[in-house]
């Protein structure tokens, strides 16, 4: 850094000590009404060590969600509000087109009581529900894990299996294909029937659609969050036969109408891959 460059970042830190002097008066003339903002220190995605995570760019990450180390995330994949995908240990592995859905855990193993290093490695088109915890296992394609699910170490989870909600699946069990697990510890209940191995498929279909939206949405400038306020404020309160007699024609703004594949009884108009 050279003189000028030396000068220029003693100016800026003058200027900033000002303004946190100016802060610290300020909240002391305020006594007790004032309110302290802390600076939130969160970060969505997340280096750690040399490891980093390696997320397809069309992946929805949730804001508040955290992706942490060496974490690998497919196309059409998404991680929802407050999920942790922690890969500090170990590897995490992430196919296409499967959700991870809010406040669940991913994490991994270093070493465990049978001495295994594990990775956890999740499939294509699987649905993970909310606040499920995955630790070290393994989940294949097109498979469904319940609302609050426990997997275990060493945990294989076939095919177009699924494991019911709130259901602990011990240390080195193995689901097989189309079956259905439940309970503490979790055990076979029965056979997946064939329209549940269709909404698995289509959960997984809902999830690449509305995670779209909430891209969307999170992407959206104060400026357009404010336009839309001021539209929905506008069209909230329409009396079509009054407006007819008037001769009034109003069109719904491009921004307020949600897109077909969110809507119940409408076929997506593209298929998301």
């Amino acid at each position: 850094m050279g003189t000028l460059g030396r000068a220029i970042y003693t100016v800026g830190k003058w200027i900033r000590g000002t303004g946190q002097a100016m802060d610290r008066l300020g909240s002391t003339i305020q006594g007790g009404l004032r309110v302290e903002e802390q600076l939130s220190r969160h970060r969505t995605i997340m280096n750690i060590f040399e490891k980093e995570p390696r997320i397809h760019k069309d992946v929805f990450v949730a804001p508040s969600a955290a992706v942490i180390g060496d974490v690998e995330i497919g196309h059409g994949s998404s991680i929802w509000y407050g999920s942790i995908l922690r890969g500090d240990v170990n590897s995490i592995h992430i196919g296409s087109g499967t959700n991870i859905q809010d406040n669940s855990l991913v994490h991994v193993s270093k070493a465990n009581i049978s001495g295994k290093v594990l990775p956890t490695i999740i499939g294509s088109n699987v649905t993970i529900g909310h606040s499920a915890v995955l630790h070290a296992c393994t989940i294949e394609d097109e498979a469904f894990v319940g609302m609050g699910a426990t997997l275990l170490d060493g945990v294989v989870v076939e095919k177009h299996s699924m494991v019911g909600a709130g259901s602990l699946v011990k240390q080195n069990t193995r689901i097989p294909s189309g079956e259905v697990w439940v309970g503490n510890p979790a055990k076979f209940l029965r056979k997946l029937t064939e329209e549940e191995m269709a909404f698995i498929a289509q959960s997984a279909m809902n999830y690449i659609n509305l995670a779209q939206v909430h891209a969307a949405e999170n992407a959206k400038t104060f400026d357009e969050i404010e336009l839309e306020k001021m539209l929905r404020k506008k069209f909230a309160h329409k009396d079509e036969e009054y407006d007819s007699m008037l001769g009034v024609v109003r069109e719904i703004p491009p921004e307020l109408i949600l897109p077909d594949n969110i809507l119940p009884n409408k076929a997506p108009n593209a298929v998301a891959h």
